[in-house]
């Protein structure tokens, strides 16, 4: 069995607070839910904290960080979806819940403009759903986010534009026939 140092520790805990507030909103961009994003967010950093090797580049334990974040991301999803299956609405009803809350009318639009945006973000492929939240919802930079992929800064730039792009089809805003664009 390996002790762990006191200068390892330290490391460990430096790594853990530097990298807190991008893996929460990471979280948060993929779950909605500040109680679920924090949880997760303990969840990645214990599982972390056994493995990390501090002795590899910041780069690399960085980009190790968010692997070890994603697919906890996603077993917290296939979880939530086996739950939410067996579930029926007289169950949630018969539980206490008591249906969706009416919002005000202030926080209506900027809640609808927020689900747009959530809606448009899941029909896009994951891996251009991946880039523009890293880029525009956690607001990394083009080599933080190329580092967060294990990709290279152009391939992140390719991926951003033709997300970007799909985005505003999705949208509307552009045409999505390309000899319309020629004319």
């Amino acid at each position: 069995m390996q002790t762990i140092t006191g200068t390892e520790k330290q490391d460990g805990e430096i790594f853990s607070q530097e990298h807190l507030h991008l893996i929460y909103r990471y979280v948060y961009s993929y779950v909605r839910n500040q109680q679920e994003a924090e949880n997760l967010t303990s969840e990645i950093f214990l599982k972390a904290v056994r493995f990390l090797d501090l002795e590899r580049s910041t780069h690399h334990c960085r980009a190790w960080l968010f692997r070890v974040a994603r697919t906890t991301i996603a077993d917290y999803w296939r979880a939530h979806y086996r739950r939410a299956a067996t579930h029926s609405l007289d169950d949630l009803l018969e539980a206490g819940w008591e249906g969706p809350a009416v919002e005000e009318e202030s926080t209506q639009s900027s809640s609808a403009a927020e689900n747009r945006v959530q809606d448009i973000l899941q029909s896009l492929p994951a891996r251009y759903r991946e880039v523009l939240t890293y880029r525009f919802l956690i607001n990394l930079s083009i080599r933080e986010t190329a580092v967060s992929m294990d990709l290279t800064e152009a391939n992140v730039k390719v991926i951003q534009f033709r997300a970007l792009k799909r985005a505003a089809e999705l949208d509307g805003g552009l045409p999505t026939d390309r000899s319309a664009r020629s004319n």
